[in-house]
């Protein structure tokens, strides 16, 4: 299918969005402390690594040397993944504006979930709506979607190999996040363009440092799976070769999808626990059955 002139689709070799991984979380599925993924900020010289060993106790150094062992393997599997497969990203920057606790999104009623427990420093209670201009200012804001995902069979390699499968997926997941750490800051500087002159290293990146924030479905900013629905509508990911599930899971299982907000204040915050008012509210807002609703936001009620 051919995307739309409102949808842009951008497909990376691995090599282009290896350098953008956070090694951090690939090492925590592995069930390794973040000091131990500091292996891949050294340069792979024997030396350099030997160098590295030294700075953990005696006790830690075997585990170390794992780390060591599994990100010599993990850039092994990539290479390996770069001679056939992609990964794709797809984005669109929608007219918006923020009518009460929901996003209008090129027409598309996006509604969302405020805060509702009391903080103790009394700040108020966020919603990401907040961080996008009023319906009632006349004047039209921007937002963005995205989705982004590894080629599909990329999950299905090595099932006869249980370390190397859980290796490529654990990989994928990280290069989903990295194509869309790299699409992001395409738009940041030129698709949307509201951040030309930024300059930041790949490892100020990974700490945030841009202006903006980029939720993902399933934060605690945006916790309700079921939005993947209405992103679809939007976005139509098929053309990245994502489907969902009738519960509104991704498939491939290596996706991830959510808004780009632009606002220099936006940060994220947790939703939190939300009283049976809301979540009648955001039923009605949802169009959806109650009980359908209660079932995406067990964890918030």
């Amino acid at each position: 299918m051919m995307n739309s002139p409102a949808d842009k689709v951008l497909t990376y070799a691995i090599h282009d969005v290896t350098p953008y991984i956070n090694w951090i979380y690939f090492f925590h599925a592995w069930g390794f402390q973040p000091r131990f993924a500091t292996i891949a900020d050294i340069h792979g010289c024997d030396a350099c690594r030997a160098s590295w060993l030294t700075t953990f106790s005696e006790e830690d150094r075997a585990k170390a040397a794992e780390a060591m062992q599994l990100l010599k393997e993990a850039n092994r599997m990539l290479n390996q993944l770069d001679e056939t497969y992609h990964v794709h990203t797809i984005f669109r920057l929608c007219k918006a504006n923020a009518d009460g606790d929901n996003l209008l999104l090129d027409g598309t009623r996006f509604p969302l979930l405020r805060q509702q427990i009391p903080h103790p420093d009394g700040s108020p209670f966020l919603c990401l709506s907040d961080f996008v201009r009023p319906l009632a200012s006349g004047t039209p804001d921007t937002v963005g979607i995205f989705a982004a995902s590894c080629d599909g069979e990329v999950e299905l390699l090595h099932e006869e190999d249980p370390y190397k499968r859980m290796l490529v997926q654990t990989l994928a997941d990280r290069l989903a996040e990295a194509a869309t750490e790299k699409m992001h800051e395409y738009v940041r500087k030129v698709a949307w363009g509201y951040a030309k002159d930024e300059n930041l290293s790949i490892p100020e990146l990974l700490k945030e440092k841009f202006q903006g924030i980029r939720p993902a479905v399933g934060y605690p900013s945006l916790p309700d799976q079921s939005v993947n629905f209405l992103l679809n509508e939007l976005l139509h990911m098929e053309q990245i070769g994502i489907t969902l599930t009738e519960n509104g899971a991704m498939r491939p299982h290596a996706t991830v999808c959510g808004l780009m907000l632009a606002h220099p204040a936006a940060r994220y915050f947790a939703v939190g626990k939300i009283g049976n008012d809301q979540l009648e509210d955001y039923a009605r807002r949802r169009r959806m059955p109650i009980n359908e609703v209660r079932k995406f936001l067990a964890a918030n009620l």
